[in-house]
């Protein structure tokens, strides 16, 4: 892991306020996983999905913009088709500076361009890995950490991000 990507996972754990995007009706989804984690850390967490106003008594936003008092920060858990269509669109329009694109070994949310449109609009864009591998993470967060570490895949994913 380099740096560079150190310190944009510091920079977006610091923040305080940050949404979940595609938090689902579907249990044992990432979106959900994460906003538990984060809340039960401390942060304030807001749920995004467009097609439900509650799921699992959590109160759900249709959009960023609907978020009383604004985020600093975005786990992007969607459809790949929305990361960008959508949320990092919304990012950039809300002048939200910090972004984590959910990816683990498949494709997650990632979707080709998203780190050349983040850089062009200022978001600092985190493009692969979770951030529950950085917030208490459990046993299979932390082996995943450390395999990404390992295989570079972290490290290669921010150097995109710069190139």
């Amino acid at each position: 892991m380099n740096q560079e990507f150190k310190d944009r996972v510091s920079q977006f754990m610091a923040c305080r306020r940050i949404a979940v995007a595609g938090y689902s009706s579907q249990g044992g989804q990432p979106a959900n996983g994460i906003y538990d984690r984060l809340k039960d850390s401390g942060y304030e967490v807001f749920a995004v999905n467009p097609k439900a106003g509650e799921i699992m008594e959590v109160p759900c936003f249709p959009n960023l913009a609907a978020i009383p008092g604004g985020v600093e920060a975005v786990a992007i858990c969607t459809p790949p088709y929305a990361t960008m269509a959508a949320v990092l669109q919304e990012c950039a329009e809300l002048g939200i500076q910090y972004a984590w694109i959910h990816r683990s070994i498949d494709q997650g949310s990632y979707v080709e361009g998203a780190e050349a449109y983040a850089a062009e609009h200022g978001i600092r864009l985190i493009p692969a890995g979770c951030p529950l591998m950085f917030v208490n993470p459990d046993f299979g967060h932390r082996c995943m950490k450390w395999f990404f570490s390992w295989r570079g895949l972290l490290a290669a994913e921010e150097e995109s991000v710069n190139g």
